[in-house]
């Protein structure tokens, strides 16, 4: 492995790992075993297949693929439409939990920086 993709391969392990402990949580969750407290379902739903897509996105990350790159674009943009609707969701008086700010902040900056990473590699391959 040369040293321009170290950071692709980094970012597609923490992609794929994220992903399946995204799956994994939201699985759990929507079967009851976890109580999360005041649940956005159209957030729970589209973070736990999403997590599919962040695995899928991980391997061909960490395999040099360019279509790994739209792929985590997709990814970033649609987190970011979904974050945009729960905003909507919170200010008409929604029910939410405060960790679901964070989380879903996280994964719009996390997704975004994998994204420009895949962006960046797609010259490397």
């Amino acid at each position: 492995m040369t040293r321009p993709l170290l950071l692709p391969r980094i970012a597609g392990g923490v992609a794929t790992v994220f992903g399946v402990a995204t799956v994994f949580s939201g699985i759990t969750t929507l079967l009851g075993a976890l109580d999360m407290g005041a649940v956005v379902p159209f957030v729970l739903w589209f973070n736990t297949a999403a997590g599919l897509a962040y695995v899928i996105a991980g391997l061909g990350l960490w395999l040099g693929l360019r279509w790994a790159f739209p792929l985590s674009l997709a990814i970033f943009a649609a987190t970011l439409l979904v974050f945009a609707g729960f905003g909507l969701h919170v200010t008409r008086g929604g029910a939410y939990e405060m960790r679901t700010v964070f989380a879903m902040a996280l994964r719009s900056t996390i997704w975004g920086a994998i994204a420009v990473i895949a962006w960046r590699s797609r010259a490397l391959t």
